[in-house]
């Protein structure tokens, strides 16, 4: 059964880029196992670029229609995606309600793979290499981490829940790629393999993804659409942090 269908709008947006973005880019196409990221995931806060992004999202917020705006902002409580709700709700003129933190939304689990590149996980954790090879993407559960499938059990508790408090209002959500696409999968009812290819094309950070109530239910509006942030300089979409 689809989630959502109580809502007017729900609109998705994933984090402005942050330093982890930038990290993960430096290591592209080099021999690294790991990305250089002091922090613990959760503390991974916004690049100069992204909190510009964050602006612009805000901007966007503030153009639209009155009976477009969120009446409900709920944001995963890393800095990353913490940081990018308030600074795009503090460039709105509109009585933005207060921001919401619940950390179902929070980016997906990694466990023992955390910080590595594919390479470093070949390197490191061939077992695991392998299990993903033959599980796949979806079902494979690093040690310590989640699954793309754990990671949808949260997401329709989180909905639920969201339906519940708020019937008919319109909702903004501010979090992370993954949360995005699985987000998709609950919300247009894909299988493990229409979920799978598109989660091959990066979420862009602070790129908006929106569906609306139709009377009979969720219709998809836009998915990673990038329009107000043509004015930002916006990097090429990173798949990672």
């Amino acid at each position: 059964m689809a989630v959502v269908n109580a809502l007017r709008w729900l609109t998705l947006t994933r984090h402005g880029e942050s330093t982890g973005n930038l990290a993960y880019q430096a290591v592209l196409g080099t021999d690294a196992e790991e990305v250089d990221i002091p922090e613990r995931d959760a503390d991974v806060p916004l690049s100069d670029t992204g909190r510009a992004q964050a602006a612009a999202l805000g901007r966007w917020l503030e153009g639209l229609p009155e009976d477009e705006r969120p009446t409900t902002v709920i944001a995963s409580p890393y800095v990353r995606a913490l940081d990018t709700a308030r600074i795009a709700l503090a460039e709105t003129s509109f009585a933005a309600p207060r921001i919401k933190v619940d950390e179902r939304i929070r980016d997906r689990e990694q466990g023992v793979l955390q910080g590595l590149t594919p390479r470093g996980v070949r390197a490191r954790f061939p077992g695991e290499a392998d299990r993903l090879r033959h599980l796949g993407k979806f079902y494979h559960r690093p040690p310590g981490g989640e699954s793309w499938a754990d990671l949808a059990l949260r997401l329709r508790s989180f909905y639920r829940d969201l339906e519940a408090g708020a019937p008919g209002g319109r909702a903004l959500v501010v979090a992370h790629d993954a949360i995005i696409v699985m987000t998709r999968y609950l919300v247009e009812e894909l299988t493990e393999q229409e979920v799978m290819r598109i989660e091959k094309e990066p979420v862009a950070n602070a790129s908006v993804t929106r569906w609306r109530h139709d009377g009979t239910g969720l219709t998809a509006v836009c998915y990673n659409d990038c329009a107000h942030l043509a004015a930002t300089a916006v990097p090429p979409p990173t798949a990672r942090r």
